[in-house]
């Protein structure tokens, strides 16, 4: 299991309703992305953070390692708009409003960015896809999903097992060595999803499966204070926004 999973099935927040936490991820993300990048995304990744390490109860450390990596996305997005190509200054140069635009593209993405950590972290997946079918998915789209979901964290698994046999063997001692090693893996992988793939269809066929997997979801109300509070805490960061934009002026 990854780690934001096992931090979704641990989190403080794992039984409220998702609509809930889903209505406050998304709300905070749409904030991060309508409102001025400065300084509504410093404003919207300050709430999130509050939420995220307060009542939500995120590890800091988890939370780090999550957000790296959609932060190197934002950073790798933002730096071409630092340069413009062709034009009087050559072929390659620093584009005049560059710096502006790459800070507000990296304001913008790093807060939305936040916004959606917030749901993953506090939210299994298991939990949001049997649900999906009373919103009115499909069900075999919801069974495929659930399908692959199991898949993936068994595969992710298998190559783990294989990966420490081959250091156990000394699978990566040298260049060609590893490049040996990662072509097994590659190999194994393959192989192993197919058979994983067989075994699961003919469990399924041994019990009776028609078309659709029946899983149980806990039972979870709405609370309308929840959706209350992050109805306030929407607004409070627009009216921050707003308000702090209003101060700095045209």
């Amino acid at each position: 299991m990854l780690p934001i999973d096992a931090a979704a099935h641990s989190s403080r927040w794992r039984g409220r309703h998702p609509l809930e936490k889903a209505l406050l991820g998304l709300g905070l993300t749409v904030a991060a992305v309508c409102l001025p990048p400065w300084p509504g995304g410093p404003v919207v990744a300050a709430a999130t953070l509050g939420v995220l390490l307060g009542p939500a109860g995120v590890p800091r450390r988890q939370l780090w390692r999550a957000f790296r990596i959609p932060l190197g996305f934002c950073f790798t997005g933002a730096v071409p708009l630092l340069f413009a190509v062709g034009g009087p200054d050559g072929w390659v140069a620093l584009a005049p409003d560059g710096p502006r635009h790459a800070a507000d593209l990296l304001l913008r993405t790093s807060a939305a960015s936040l916004g959606v950590l917030l749901f993953a972290f506090t939210t299994p997946v298991s939990d949001v896809l049997p649900r999906l079918v009373r919103a009115g998915v499909p069900a075999p789209v919801v069974d495929v999903a659930l399908v692959m979901y199991r898949i993936g964290f068994l595969l992710l698994d298998s190559l783990a097992q294989v990966r420490t046999a081959q250091a156990a063997r000394l699978g990566n001692t040298g260049r060609a060595a590893a490049w040996r090693s990662v072509a097994g893996l590659a190999a194994t992988a393959f192989v192993r999803a197919f058979d994983r793939a067989g075994r699961l269809q003919a469990g399924l066929a041994g019990r009776g499966y028609d078309g659709t997997l029946r899983v149980l979801v806990p039972e979870a109300a709405v609370s309308w204070r929840f959706l209350a509070a992050s109805g306030a805490l929407l607004t409070a960061v627009v009216c921050a926004t707003l308000a702090l934009k209003g101060l700095q002026g045209p």
